[in-house]
């Protein structure tokens, strides 16, 4: 019994985080990362906070619940808030190239949603969470529904953008 605990603790230690991944990475590209977080309020860099030598790699975030902050922080344009509105990959991209710039990282993570359990319409229901991810400039935008409650549906989205973030640096080893 206590054998079969101890080989369980080895194999669970020799697993690597989605998080110490991404420091990992960040760290042998000697690049930084930097978030602009709306619907997950700040977890994203929570996560990464978790791993140790995340500050080598994690210098700043911005928590950008309100549009006057996706504005005024990370440069998000008024008329794409306008035109598409918060909840959208356009956004999600500008927040991550604006959240890149203004941390003067190479890399950006952003997450808008909507976690639940209001909030949502028939055109953008509860889970609909958009997530930018900008590498060296590079910026693409992932929609998804998630269709758990709103705790789930934000740490749905952390696991899905620190994936993003993983793809995106292994494809620079190439």
């Amino acid at each position: 019994m206590y054998t079969d605990w101890l080989l369980k603790m080895k194999e669970n230690e020799a697993q690597t985080t989605l998080e110490e991944r991404v420091v990992e990475l960040l760290a042998e590209h000697k690049m930084t990362v930097t978030t602009a977080e709306s619907c997950t309020g700040g977890l994203i860099a929570a996560t990464l906070v978790n791993v140790p030598g995340a500050s080598d790699v994690l210098n700043e975030g911005y928590i950008t619940y309100s549009n006057e902050a996706k504005i005024r922080l990370v440069n998000v344009s008024p008329e794409t808030l306008e035109r598409y509105g918060a909840v959208s990959s356009q956004t999600a991209k500008e927040m991550a190239n604006g959240a890149a710039k203004a941390a003067k990282a190479e890399a950006a993570l952003s997450a808008t949603g909507i976690a639940g359990p209001g909030g949502g319409t028939e055109e953008k229901p509860v889970g609909l969470v958009y997530i930018g991810c900008s590498v060296n400039g590079k910026t693409t935008a992932k929609r998804c529904v998630f269709d758990g409650n709103r705790m789930e549906n934000r740490q749905h989205t952390v696991e899905t953008a620190l994936e993003m973030l993983v793809e995106a640096l292994e494809n620079l080893e190439k």
